[in-house]
This record gives C-alpha cells, sequence and structure tokens, in this order.
C-alpha cells in the first residue's frame, strides 16, 4: 500500500475515533478498537490478524502498567481520605507571607495531583483555596487559576498518573527518566504560567459581574465543609509526605546507584528500587499503615475499593490506546506519516510540533485529555525512533498538546467552574486559559530540552 493510502488511513481512523465520542456518544474505548479494527483492515492486515493485534496490544499495555495505574488510583484516594492531602495543602499555604499564597497553592496542587486524580485534588483544594481568598482579599479567579496551573502539571507529566505513565512504555523508555523531565519540566513551567495568567487577571481579564454564578454559587457549601472537617485529625506534615515522596526516592536511589557505579544497571537492588510496581506497592503499603491510624480499617478498605473503581475507566481507555497503537506500528506507518507530511526525522522542532498538533486536535474535538495523550502517542511512537532525540521529548509534546485546549466537552472544565462558583465565560478564562498557557510553555520547554539535551 502507498505511503499516501496509509496517512489516508489513518486519518480516517482518527475521525472515526472522535466521531463515535462525539455524535452517537460511544465510549472512548469501544470508539478507540473499532477504529484500531478499521485501520488494521483497510492497511491489509487482514481481519483475524488485526484482531489478534487488537487483543495483545490490549494485554500488552495492562501487563506494564495495569498494576501501577491501580495502585497509584489506591494511593492518591488513601491520602484524600486520610487527610494526608488536606495536610500537606494546609501547611504549604501557612508556611508562605500572604501575598504568595496563591503560588503555594499552585504548589500544592503540583505535589498532591501526583498521586491523585485531578478532579479530586481540585476537590480537596478548593476549600482550602475559599478561606485563602478571603485572607488575601483577591477574588477567587486568582485562586482557582493556581490550583488548575499546578493541578493540571503534575497530572500531565509527572507517573504515576495514566498518561506520563504509559508514556515511556509507548515511546520506548525508563519510567525513572519520565519522572525527572517530568518533575524539571514542570515544576519550570509552573513559574511562567503563573506569571502570566496572574498578569492577565490583574489587567482585568476576570469579570466579577459577568464571571460569577451569583444564582448557583456552591463556595458557602464548601467553606462550611471546610470548617467541618478542620478539626478532624490528620497526619502530621512528614508522615504525609511519605507515601508522596517515597516512590521519587526510591527511583532517585536507583539512578544514583547506576550511576555511581555503586550497584551493576542489571543488580538485584537497582532493579527493585526502579521497578513501577515495586515502588507504588511501598508507597501504598506506607499509606495504608497511616491510613489505618488515622480513618481505621474499615474506611481504609473502603477508600481502597472507590479508587479501584475510578481507575477502570482510566485502564479501559489506555488498554484500548494500546490496541490501537500496536494496530499503528503493525502498518509501518512511521516512514509513510514522515514523507507524506514531508517532516524530515532531523527537523526536531517540526516533529514536536507535529506531536503537540495531533494531541491539540483530539483534545479540542472530544474533551478527554487522557484519550488525546495516549493516541497522540500512539501515533507518534511510529516516528520517534527516526528522529534524532530522547523519546522524552517527544512524549511531552504530546502530552502537552492533549490537554492544550479544555472546554465545554471536558468534565475537568465543569468540575473547576461549578465548584469554583463562575459562570462558563468564567470558567474558559480561569480553565481553559491557564491549561493553554501550560501547555504553550511545555511545548517550549521541550523544544529547548531536545535542541540543547537531546540525548541520544
Amino acid at each position: 500500500m502507498s505511503s499516501t493510502m496509509l496517512v489516508v488511513n489513518l486519518a480516517i481512523s482518527i475521525v472515526i475515533i472522535i466521531g463515535l465520542i462525539l455524535i452517537p456518544k460511544l465510549n472512548p474505548m469501544v470508539s478507540l478498537i473499532i477504529a484500531s479494527a478499521y485501520m488494521g483492515i483497510s492497511c491489509g492486515l487482514g481481519i483475524m490478524p488485526t484482531l489478534d493485534t487488537i487483543a495483545s496490544g490490549f494485554g500488552s499495555m495492562m501487563t506494564s502498567i495495569g498494576l501501577p495505574i491501580g495502585l497509584g488510583v489506591i494511593l492518591g484516594q488513601l491520602m484524600s481520605d486520610s487527610g494526608m492531602a488536606q495536610k500537606i495543602a494546609i501547611t504549604l499555604v501557612h508556611a508562605v507571607p500572604s501575598k504568595y499564597v496563591t503560588w503555594a497553592l499552585a504548589g500544592a496542587g503540583f505535589l498532591l495531583a501526583i498521586p491523585v486524580f485531578f478532579d479530586i485534588t481540585f476537590i480537596i483544594l478548593v476549600p482550602i483555596g475559599i478561606a485563602v481568598a478571603k485572607e488575601i482579599n483577591k477574588p477567587m479567579a486568582y485562586v482557582s487559576t493556581a490550583l488548575i496551573i499546578g493541578d493540571v502539571i503534575a497530572q500531565t507529566y509527572i507517573p504515576p498518573t495514566p498518561n506520563p505513565l504509559a508514556a515511556p512504555d509507548l515511546l520506548g523508555y525508563s519510567l525513572g527518566t519520565q519522572l525527572v523531565v517530568g518533575l524539571i519540566v514542570g515544576a519550570i513551567v509552573l513559574i511562567p504560567s503563573m506569571l502570566v495568567t496572574t498578569k492577565a487577571l490583574n489587567a482585568g481579564l476576570f469579570n466579577e459581574e459577568k464571571d460569577i454564578n451569583h444564582e448557583a454559587n456552591p463556595l458557602k457549601d464548601l467553606a462550611n465543609h471546610e470548617a467541618n472537617s478542620a478539626d478532624l485529625p490528620k497526619p502530621p506534615f512528614a508522615l504525609s509526605m511519605l507515601p508522596l515522596m517515597l516512590p521519587v526516592v526510591l527511583i532517585l536511589i536507583s539512578s544514583v546507584l547506576q550511576a555511581t557505579g555503586a550497584a551493576a544497571a542489571d543488580s538485584l537492588v537497582v532493579l527493585l528500587l526502579s521497578n513501577k510496581i515495586f515502588t507504588l506497592l511501598m508507597a501504598v503499603l506506607a499509606a495504608y499503615v497511616i491510613a489505618w491510624k488515622y480513618i481505621g480499617f474499615k474506611k481504609a478498605e473502603s477508600s481502597a475499593n472507590n479508587a479501584l473503581g475510578a481507575a477502570g475507566v482510566a485502564l479501559a481507555i489506555t488498554g484500548a490506546g494500546g490496541s490501537f497503537g500496536s494496530v499503528i506500528a503493525a502498518t509501518n506507518i512511521g516512514d509513510a506519516l514522515i514523507s507524506t507530511l514531508n517532516i524530515g526525522t532531523g527537523s526536531v522542532v517540526g516533529v514536536l510540533l507535529f506531536a503537540y498538533f495531533i494531541g491539540f486536535i483530539f483534545r479540542v474535538a472530544q474533551g478527554s485529555g487522557t484519550v488525546a495523550g495516549i493516541t497522540s502517542m500512539t501515533i507518534m511512537a511510529t516516528v520517534a525512533p527516526s528522529v534524532p532525540v530522547h523519546p522524552v521529548w517527544i512524549a511531552m509534546a504530546c502530552l502537552a498538546g492533549g490537554i492544550s485546549i479544555g472546554h465545554v466537552n471536558d468534565s475537568g472544565f465543569w468540575v473547576c467552574t461549578n465548584l469554583s462558583g463562575f459562570t462558563v465565560t468564567g470558567g474558559l478564562k480561569t480553565y481553559t486559559w491557564p491549561i493553554f498557557v501550560v501547555t504553550v510553555f511545555t511545548l517550549i520547554a521541550a523544544i529547548i530540552g531536545a535542541l540543547l539535551f537531546p540525548m541520544v
């Protein structure tokens, strides 16, 4: 089959995914499987080989990241339900002068969203943000914007949330690399994102008359909830940080041992400390022990069960993304994509812009950042081996594009907008705009990183 027809079939499969999600509102996992079937059959793989490839792709992805995602969501839920997450946030907010408190909220969002899902992190932090807004006498827009910036950066770029956890497996590099690059780039990107969005708010971007929902404002109820929960016993700050930092520390120790020659790359200690299942299991066990002390055995068990229910959607979409990626790889479309679209493999900037653009299109069209990120990475995985740059930079561009424009078809938009008490226009100014700013700075950081530190 010609290169042009391969690319045309890929374009049609993308339209199928978006169309099925938007028009009949089909589940994203089912849409991805149908598109995978079309891609394989239309490109000449045959019916049975296509079905086998879909199954093996799903299985391979689940083998690789199924357990880590499950452990990650249990960790986040235990931290949320036991008061660890709230303790971290409150400590950070009280540790800085009032004029820097929105930065502390962004930092709290950044830390908590590493193990905790985006919407849960926002729900945890927004009551604290209400008190902060009153204390510093600033509109809620400043608080919501700060929370969303910190929250979305960690959720998008730092494991163990689904997309950054899947990136190393889809594009072929170590989890430690994603962790280090995600942390460094995320921390760097947070600074200009906060500066730009704060400056826009200072310039009058947010109109309290038009952008606040004065008829149905939930802030009062949330504030009451925060007041009622303030007296509940919470773990100390250091203890609360333990489950959060344990996987990071273990992976970094393995990297240091390997880099200094203190242990061989194939030694048991390095393999164990760098294994994502082991590190997350240690973190979950630590969270369990702390949760047992503060909320008891039954509530801790209920918390873990609730977490696994929430993980189902992420697992299904990620697995289906693995199916789509396996079918795409089987068609050998990588070279065809490069030649047809005239993207030279030596043009690192062009490849990263294209990676961002694919994620951007999926995000705007169907809303789910998980679908957009996974799909763009599966497509770019066929191109990555030919590009003279480490695939982590391609992943960062895909991940950024995958969350670029979140608007009314994104569930996160409504969670943040409604809980903040904003109208749709208020949500566009405090959710859509800040996230777009984050992704632009991430793309710039990925391009600079790829040019200065290609790591190949």
